[in-house]
């Protein structure tokens, strides 16, 4: 079986986030940051090239495939933010109802311009999402 082609490395995510660019992107990029390590006590890690990750857990399905993937984390691309917070198990609705603009892909949510964000609803979603993952998964802290 292939291995996961986004795997932790030890690039540094100032460097990585110093780099981010338009300027308004980084600088949602910097209150991501923030957001995400008071919502998960942890220290960001890079995961790949682009994607700032908090904490990690291994699985292994039914089929046999197993790996290491972030529990949860953001990559700020030129179009959207894409916030990897939901494992794709549970219904978050009520949360999502209260956050401001926002698409839902398959286990990510892409977000415009945070502003247009609560930020307190989106810590509430991201330790929602870390809760329902530990439900099915060990997550280790980074």
């Amino acid at each position: 079986m292939a291995d996961n082609k986004t795997k932790m490395t030890t690039a540094s995510v100032g460097d990585y986030l110093s780099s981010v660019a338009p300027d308004r992107r980084k600088a949602d990029a910097l209150v991501l940051d923030e957001v995400f390590q008071k919502a998960t006590g942890w220290q960001p890690r890079m995961w790949g090239e682009s994607i700032v990750g908090y904490g990690s857990y291994h699985y292994v399905y039914d089929s046999g495939r197993e790996g290491e993937f972030l529990a949860t984390g953001f990559a700020p691309r030129k179009a959207k933010m894409v916030v990897y917070i939901m494992p794709g198990y549970a219904d978050f609705s009520d949360i999502l109802s209260r956050l401001g603009p926002h698409k839902l892909g398959k286990s990510c949510l892409y977000l415009g311009a945070l502003n247009r964000v609560d930020l307190d609803i989106l810590g509430e979603l991201i330790q929602a999402g870390l809760e329902d993952l530990q439900r099915r998964w060990p997550i280790t802290a980074t």
